[in-house]
């Protein structure tokens, strides 16, 4: 077998493989006494048909199949041992065509797609802001307020207030207020707070049971509406509806004192309501870290995919793209998302080519670590804190025997591991944002 590999430039290349019968010649025949072994032919006993009979009947396709298996495995081992760094795998040309039928001698060819090289390096010289959620007063105090909510007490009040949720019939009325025959009713919660439009909201306040107010100019609320009344914005624009009040509910907040503290953290663990609120700060200052990881790494692979200004085949990629996808998809769809596909592939060769160069690794133990705590968690979360070792075992075990989780389990650890060989090596620049002005970056 004579495989040659020819480029057509840096990133496109194609192999040419010329096969003879002293190639294939003995893998045919031994193909074709097994095939003679198992084949059932009328007039014959299974496994005594003739091997010139079976060579004539089924000769072509086991021909065909063989060197199909011959050809997978030499390419494969010619891309292997000659390290050639391709992108996906091998394409038949399409210009290329063998007569089985008639030739003993074939030449087969393949479009290569070659991955970029890549000269990246990371330096100190490099800076890049850290940013951090500001954990001010006001974000405390809302928390202060989340718990106070939280752990209250429901009471069912006489009237309405501005912060009550009310549950009642929503129907549909007319401009004179009567009800439209087959239009819309649904029985449903209302958060008064939820609701903008200022006429509205005072209409909802001091209703008692079974008081009925038209809510009217509704395109203010028609976000929140859709999400109670699953009506479309443009219908609920055309709409006055008429609520009537059936029951409503009021949480009076608990007081900031050691119940609530014992309730939250456990007895004696939280003293004070200074303690508490440091308490509080320690944990969203926590909770954000994950958040700040990612808008900084964000940062990091938009700045290091500008500056590495990788090419990649572009056609041979769309091609590919068309041949392996298990769904169906045309071309229109390759050609719309092949943008958001090529930067996936940049970064991807980029983060290989990070993790070669800097020995970055993730041991066996560090994934079954961070499966153990991610079962923890989970147990936690169901009201399991203190599951005992053996369950918490058997739960590691079977995650640790799938497949997709591992898998994803070493991208998050790999991830983490990128994000903190960058903050070694750049030069970083930590800055604090209000909540809000944090968050308001799609990219966060």
């Amino acid at each position: 077998m004579d495989i040659v590999k020819e480029n057509i430039d840096e990133l496109n290349a194609v192999l040419k493989v010329k096969i003879a019968p002293a190639d294939y010649s003995e893998r045919y025949n031994t193909a074709l006494k097994k095939y003679q072994k198992k084949v059932d032919m009328p007039g014959f006993r299974p496994g005594k048909v003739p091997v010139d009979m079976v060579k004539k009947r089924f000769g072509k396709h086991i021909l065909v199949e063989e060197i199909n298996d011959m050809l997978s495995e030499s390419l494969h081992k010619y891309i292997s041992e000659n390290k050639i760094a391709i992108l996906g795998n091998p394409l038949p040309k399409q210009d290329s065509h063998n007569d089985f039928d008639h030739q003993t001698e074939f030449e087969f060819q393949y479009d290569l797609g070659l991955a970029p090289k890549m000269n990246i390096e990371l330096s100190a010289k490099e800076k890049y802001s850290y940013y951090a959620v500001k954990v001010d007063d006001e974000l405390i105090n809302k928390h202060v307020d989340y718990f106070r909510r939280n752990y209250g007490q429901v009471i069912h009040p006489e009237a309405s207030e501005d912060k009550d949720v009310l549950v009642g019939d929503f129907t549909e009325v007319d401009k004179e207020g009567n009800v439209v025959p087959g239009g819309v009713f649904k029985t449903t919660l209302l958060d008064i707070a939820k609701i903008n439009n200022a006429q509205n909201k005072t209409k909802l306040i001091g209703l008692k049971k079974e008081d009925k107010v038209v809510l009217e100019n509704l395109s203010d609320d028609a976000k929140y509406l859709f999400e109670i009344l699953e009506l479309p914005a443009e219908k609920l624009q055309e709409l006055s509806l008429q609520f009537r009040l059936k029951n409503l509910s009021r949480i009076v907040q608990a007081e900031v004192n050691q119940e609530l503290f014992d309730k939250i953290y456990g007895a004696g663990k939280i003293n004070s309501e200074e303690e508490f609120r440091n308490k509080i700060r320690e944990e969203l200052a926590v909770m954000f870290i994950g958040d700040s990881d990612r808008k900084f790494m964000n940062e990091v692979v938009e700045s290091i995919l500008k500056k590495a200004n990788l090419s990649l085949p572009e056609n041979f990629l769309k091609r590919y793209l068309l041949a392996t996808n298990k769904e169906k998809i045309s071309s229109e769809q390759v050609d719309k998302e092949y943008h958001s596909y090529s930067d996936s592939l940049k970064w991807q060769l980029i983060e290989n080519h990070l993790l070669k160069t800097y020995k970055v690794v993730v041991p066996a133990e560090e994934v079954e670590h961070y499966v153990t705590n991610l079962v923890k968690m989970n147990f936690a979360k169901h009201g399991m804190a203190n599951a005992d070792e053996a369950t918490v075992k058997a739960s590691v075990k079977k995650v640790l025997e799938d497949e997709k989780q591992i898998r994803n389990a070493y991208d998050r650890l790999y991830d983490q591991k990128l994000i903190e060989l960058f903050k070694n090596t750049f030069t970083i620049e930590k800055k604090e944002l209000p909540y809000d002005e944090f968050f308001k970056n799609p990219k966060s």
